[in-house]
Formats: C-alpha cells, sequence, structure tokens
C-alpha cells in the first residue's frame, strides 16, 4: 500500500506537469461556464424546463471533464510511458502489474474529480446553479460515467502504439461525441434528427443520467444509461486487458 501511494502521488505530479492536460481537465468546463454564463446567464426558462441554461450547464459539462480526462489525457500518458520504455522498466519492479494499472486510475480518477468540483464551486458562487438530487446518487452516478470511459481510455492506449497516434484517436472519438452528446451544446438545442442518432453515443447516457440524478430523478428513471454505461464498462474493460501492452 506504501508503493502504490507513492505511485499514485508521483502519477499526479507528472500530469500536472502537462499544461494542455491540466487546462483541459482543470480549467476548460470552469472557463467554458463563465463564458457561456456571461452571454445567456442564468434565467430560468421554459425551454429548459424552468430552469436556467447554467443550472443544465454543469450537470452536462461534468461529462465533458469526463470524457477530455478519459479519452485524450489518459491515452497519451499511458502510451507515452509505454513509448519510453517507463512501462517495460516498471514491470521489473517488486511492485506487481496491479499496482501501477491501480495507482493510474487513481490519479485520473483525483484529477477528473478535481475538475469537477472546481466547476460546480464556480457554478454556485458565479450563477448559483439549482441542485436538487441526493449528493450520493450524483456521486454514484458519475464514477460510473468515469469508470466506463476509463476503460475506454485504456483500450485506445492499449492499441495505439505511440503517443501521438494516441492523441490523434483520442481527439477524433471524442471531439464528435462533445458536441453531439449534449455535454457543451444542451441536446434541447441539437436538431431531432441528430439527437435520435446522438443515442448510440456513449457520452450521451453519461449527460442524460448526470443532468437527470442532479435534479433528483430516480435511477429508475435511467435504466437505459445504466445499462449502456456498465456494458461499455465490461466490454471496455475486458478488451482493454486484452490489448494491452507494455511494451
Amino acid at each position: 500500500m506504501r508503493g502504490l501511494g507513492k505511485l499514485m502521488l508521483i502519477q499526479i505530479k507528472l500530469y500536472l506537469r502537462e499544461p494542455m492536460a491540466t487546462f483541459f481537465t482543470i480549467f476548460f468546463a470552469p472557463l467554458m461556464l463563465l463564458l457561456f454564463g456571461a452571454i445567456y446567464g442564468n434565467k430560468p426558462s421554459p425551454f429548459f424546463g424552468g430552469r436556467g441554461s447554467m443550472d443544465i450547464s454543469v450537470p452536462s459539462y461534468i461529462g465533458l471533464i469526463i470524457v477530455t480526462v478519459a479519452m485524450i489525457g489518459l491515452p497519451i500518458g499511458t502510451a507515452s510511458a509505454r513509448e519510453r520504455g517507463v512501462l517495460r522498466r516498471f514491470r521489473a519492479t517488486p511492485l506487481r502489474p496491479l499496482a501501477f494499472i491501480l495507482s493510474d486510475i487513481i490519479a485520473y480518477l483525483t484529477m477528473t474529480i478535481l475538475g469537477v468540483t472546481l466547476l460546480i464551486i464556480t457554478g454556485k458562487i458565479v450563477f448559483n446553479v439549482r441542485f436538487e438530487g441526493h449528493p450520493l446518487n450524483v456521486a454514484a452516478g458519475f464514477l460510473l460515467a468515469t469508470c466506463a470511459f476509463f476503460a475506454l481510455g485504456y483500450l485506445v492506449a492499449g492499441v495505439a502504439p505511440t503517443a501521438r497516434l494516441a492523441q490523434a484517436v483520442g481527439m477524433i472519438l471524442a471531439f464528435p461525441m462533445m458536441f453531439l452528446s449534449g455535454a457543451t451544446i444542451p441536446y434541447e438545442v441539437i436538431p431531432p434528427s441528430v439527437r435520435a442518432a446522438s443515442r448510440f453515443i456513449p457520452l450521451t447516457h453519461v449527460v442524460t443520467l448526470m443532468r437527470g440524478l442532479w435534479f433528483g430523478e430516480a435511477w429508475s428513471r435511467h435504466l437505459t444509461e445504466i445499462i449502456v454505461l456498465t456494458g461499455v464498462l465490461i466490454i471496455g474493460t475486458s478488451l482493454a486487458s486484452w490489448l494491452f501492452r507494455w511494451e
């Protein structure tokens, strides 16, 4: 456990040394909230069910942070470590490979939580966003969504031979999801035809689940989202375990 804790701290420090990863994980979503909040405000609107645009943006942007860490930061970091021979040398240490995987997951999860926390604080202080759910339900939904997308991130890292290719693949997968799922643009604004196609995008189910739990909806209303994200977690983990390479 002592070695695991030290390894986790090292992974967090390495993550923070990457300016782009740190910016998109911690500051990008709060800055977007401030920008669009300055334009649209947070006045309740019938278009959003009596809520303001910032009220619905905060839980939606949680999905934005998750996909940024999971599909861009995680694959690049893991593929880069393999490319530099770090993973190969790690296997020669007394620590088990599982220790590296756990420390990696905990480090990325910590950074994701940090970004979400700053987003929520910004929304509450600046726009007094409404929260009508139970914190434990939101935390559980967040954990399910994050683990599901981390599985996809490790799958990308497993098949990408270089950090540059991992970055390209991660961005190709992440950016369409960001703009078609409701994570950046509210899906009330998205045309119906695009909205119908977006149901096949995993991030859409993250946004739907987080918005529902944020406003106090029961888990029973989101069985589809739970099934999809659980399936992504199981299938993604299985494929990532099979395809992951240490060198």
